[in-house]
């Protein structure tokens, strides 16, 4: 192919280095598993420029998705798991995951069961904001649950969470 796209047919090697040297451009392999291998005509020095500039615009607009905890206690207050349950609701609309995390002491492992209702007490409270990515399941001494947000909802790109990071910084 030309610089242009236009196709020049198969010819031979010596032949189409002689089209690049007399183009000042190089000849460059796109596929080299097809009979006859493809080649392009082109500056490869803009063409790696031009290679770098979509990396880097791919990766700005990449999406981040933060993995955050609450910890709860199996004898939390009402109004605790409300206040609890807000803060939630704020992260998932902010578009992380929550891993909620019910610790036990003591003599309160006996009693996991009070954390599994706990768990399953916030994801039906959540039930319009979150989906539940892992059940609840016992981790030595903790029960643990991971919601996300349910999609469509907002999700952050790098430059806004390092923003928001900066912003925090500042206010430090």
């Amino acid at each position: 192919m030309g610089e242009k796209g236009e196709q020049l047919g198969v010819m031979p090697l010596i032949e189409a280095r002689e089209i690049a040297r007399r183009q000042n451009l190089d000849l460059v392999e796109v596929a080299a598993t097809a009979v006859p291998p493809v080649c392009r005509l082109l500056d490869y020095g803009k063409y790696k420029y031009e290679q770098a500039k979509k990396e880097r615009e791919a990766r700005r607009s990449q999406r981040v998705v933060l993995l955050r905890e609450i910890r709860l206690r199996p004898r939390i207050d009402s109004h605790d798991f409300e206040a609890k349950t807000r803060s939630v609701k704020k992260l998932l609309e902010e578009g992380d995951k929550v891993k909620i995390t019910v610790l036990f002491r003591g003599r309160e492992i006996v009693h996991s069961e009070l954390g599994l209702k706990l768990l399953h007490r916030m994801a039906d409270s959540l039930q319009a904001e979150a989906t539940v990515d892992k059940q609840p399941s016992m981790d030595g001494r903790r029960m643990i649950m991971i919601l996300s947000p349910v999609s469509g909802q907002k999700v952050k790109t790098k430059e806004e969470v390092k923003g928001a990071q900066d912003a925090k910084a500042k206010d430090a």
